[in-house]
């Protein structure tokens, strides 16, 4: 499954993409508004250090104004994947650029009609709201396994991208499931590597150590 970071904090992505962690980036309007930045500065500084897909988001409503952002947004960089709302305007962008040989994001997706459209718009992903989906008590991780099980059953190449990832439970979910991407803050997927019985498990390691004497360097 892979990693991608849902930031425009440049800093933050450069520290999980040494580290391997970064198979791309996700940012929408939101996220760009926190970074205090441009969006066409920061998201080419960010298509520089990342060589996966990183998503940018159209802010049009209507088709035409639609793609003529997707056409803008991917002349930054050749990994920018245009993120389109999943609307019936955001469908017929999807078909437009995907088309024209763009990566096309489908967003806001909340239901596996909704996925179902997409993918046949030609989506590279289809970007399923979990989190969201939990704040009106229902299951988001039912609509992973649902897309799951139908783009399986018909061979759709759209990917699952998992989005409005809040926790550690979420991601390891997500891959039990079969979700082909998440995408999550940066503290969510640092945070993957935190349990309480390794930092027991340390503690007393360094002080059976520390009775010993001993030095390695």
């Amino acid at each position: 499954m892979k990693f991608f970071v849902d930031t425009a904090d440049v800093e933050a992505i450069a520290e999980l993409n040494d580290l391997g962690m970064v198979d791309g980036v996700t940012t929408n309007p939101s996220l760009i508004l926190k970074s205090g930045r441009d969006i066409l500065e920061v998201t080419k500084e960010i298509c520089g250090i990342v060589s996966g897909p990183v998503s940018a988001e159209v802010v049009a409503l209507k088709a035409d104004d639609m793609i003529a952002e997707g056409r803008k947004l991917a002349e930054i960089a050749s990994n920018i994947a245009v993120k389109v709302p999943l609307t019936w305007d955001g469908l017929k962008t999807c078909k437009v650029l995907s088309g024209e040989g763009f990566m096309v994001n489908v967003t806001l997706c909340f239901s596996a009609n909704q996925a179902l459209l997409a993918a046949k718009a030609g989506a590279t992903f289809i970007s399923p709201f979990i989190g969201r989906l939990d704040d009106i008590n229902l299951d988001g991780l039912d609509l992973i396994g649902d897309i799951r099980t139908i783009y399986d059953n018909y061979d759709f190449e759209t990917q699952i991208l998992a989005a409005s990832v809040r926790s550690a439970n979420h991601v390891k979910d997500c891959a039990l499931i079969g979700a082909d991407v998440v995408t999550a803050p940066p503290s969510v997927i640092k945070g993957l590597a935190s349990h309480v019985l390794t930092d027991k498990g340390l503690d007393q390691f360094m002080k059976d150590w520390a009775k010993t004497g001993q030095k390695i360097l």
